[in-house]
């Protein structure tokens, strides 16, 4: 009998465990066409945190219904002569032991499943640096924002998977990046990717500390944060900026209004703010995988992750990425 996580009521701020219910899978036939997966590796993600609820930003999570997510796994039995028995695979249908995976469905997470290539990397850096989080951050780094060589860069939750991966990149083609990270443990993990400054956003003001480390201003402001993060921003930005908003994890539990006291400066700077979803690139995968491949093969990009073991930990694992548990990719092993 396979479990899967369902929401069993939609979260009022931070989600806690009584908003979840592991329930059993019924036993269902292969039809033509499927194939099940055993699960090796599955993903939370903050952007998962606004499927919770009932928005026009991407289909939401229904009340009793199994949860989904990117994972990978194991073919264990097929009716899909493109996939094999014993084929490593990546697909949407996470939060679950095993899954009835149907790729005449589509892209359920804006990536359709494939078996994984070999690419020299372990399977789960398909969930982060391969994966949604490294697209994510690849394609607004460098479609949204145009983010070029000689770029002064800020990147915001810079520990974090996304941003991680943003801070290597940004690094890996010739720009100058500014970090920030909560605690001296995490900044130091985001100086050691390369990032020329990092900024401790618990001791003490963003914008203070921002100005002391640009103090001719930046280009790109990358945003998984929001809040005084993108506050400090704005009033650091130079003319003709580009904001990439690609995450609010500081606001997604927050039910109060987004104040941001420089919004001015959007417009005495000209600045460009431009919102992100992954699934309007997924013509450009082939580009993103040989690009990103590179890099993790010329060392460039390296996989950092925090791993939590068991089904059983996947609520746990969720709501541990907005009180900051995880440097790097969170994953839950199975």
């Amino acid at each position: 009998m396979s479990r899967a996580w369902s929401l069993v009521r939609r979260p009022t701020g931070l989600p806690t465990a009584g908003n979840f219910e592991l329930i059993d899978l019924p036993a269902v036939p292969l039809k033509e066409g499927e194939f099940r997966v055993r699960n090796t590796w599955l993903s939370v993600d903050p952007y998962m945190r606004a499927r919770m609820e009932e928005i026009k930003y991407a289909p939401c999570f229904q009340i009793g219904e199994p949860m989904y997510g990117s994972a990978v796994g194991e073919v264990i039995e097929t009716r899909n002569a493109a996939f094999k028995v014993g084929d490593r695979v990546y697909h949407s249908e996470g939060w679950r032991e095993e899954a009835i995976v149907d790729p005449s469905l589509g892209a359920k997470e804006g990536v359709a499943p494939f078996v994984l290539p070999d690419l020299g990397v372990e399977e789960q850096v398909w969930l982060h640096n391969l994966g949604i989080p490294g697209g994510t951050g690849y394609f607004a780094l460098f479609r949204t924002a145009g983010a070029k060589a000689g770029d002064i860069m800020f990147v915001s939750a810079a520990a974090g998977a996304v941003g991680s991966a943003v801070v290597q990149m940004g690094k890996a083609r010739g720009m100058t990046v500014i970090g920030s990270a909560g605690g001296p443990e995490k900044c130091a993990f985001v100086k050691s990717l390369g990032a020329d400054a990092v900024i401790d956003y618990k001791a003490g003001p963003v914008l203070e500390s921002l100005r002391e480390a640009a103090p001719e201003g930046i280009d790109v402001y990358f945003d998984n944060v929001a809040g005084d993060h993108l506050d400090a921003a704005l009033a650091c930005a130079r003319p003709h900026a580009r904001f990439a908003m690609c995450g609010m994890i500081g606001v997604y539990n927050e039910n109060q209004p987004l104040e941001l006291r420089n919004s001015r400066r959007i417009i005495q700077a000209r600045i460009r703010l431009e919102g992100m979803y992954f699934g309007e690139f997924a013509d450009e995968l082939p580009v993103f995988y040989e690009d990103m491949g590179g890099m993790i093969a010329r060392g460039e990009v390296r996989s950092v992750e925090t791993v939590s073991e068991g089904i059983e930990t996947m609520p746990e694992a969720f709501i541990g990425l907005f009180s900051g548990r995880n440097t790097g990719k969170m994953l839950v092993k199975l």
